[in-house]
């Protein structure tokens, strides 16, 4: 077994960005082996989720894995993924998060780095920016 960072860095980011009142979405490679997301959503082998609490029900973020519950075009849905087929994170409201490269490992029966299978390099979507609401507030002098 191989320790990551990528599972705490996840869990430190997508708390952070809750604290500040931050909506947290995921850059998932859909291709990777044990992903588990809607087809049809998916472009160019990445999608895109919203993860934050309103998005999604039982949120797991898992030193392997990655599970939640979430509606797709009104049914509910079952994702699972693999914390590796992350690619990013990052917050709606002003992209501030972290892009994952491909991260060295160690084998514990060696001790000796491994590196992770390759896989295809791909661009990380850029997400797209949130037009701000105008404000119901009227300022009084």
């Amino acid at each position: 077994m191989s320790t990551s960072s990528r599972p705490y860095l996840l869990r430190a980011i997508y708390e952070w960005q809750l604290d500040n009142n931050l909506t947290p979405h995921i850059v998932v490679a859909a291709d990777m082996p044990g992903v588990q997301v809607p087809s049809s959503h998916v472009e160019d082998g990445q999608l895109v989720l919203n993860i934050s609490p309103d998005a999604c029900r039982d949120l797991l973020l898992g030193d392997e894995m990655l599970t939640f519950s979430a509606r797709f075009g009104g049914s509910s849905r079952q994702i699972s993924l693999p914390v590796d087929a992350v690619m990013a994170i990052y917050a709606r409201e002003n992209s501030l998060g972290m892009v994952f490269g491909q991260e060295p490992r160690l084998n514990t029966e060696t001790d000796k780095p491994v590196v992770a299978p390759e896989v295809e390099e791909q661009s990380v979507a850029t997400p797209k920016p949130v037009a701000k609401k105008a404000s119901h507030l009227t300022v009084v002098k």
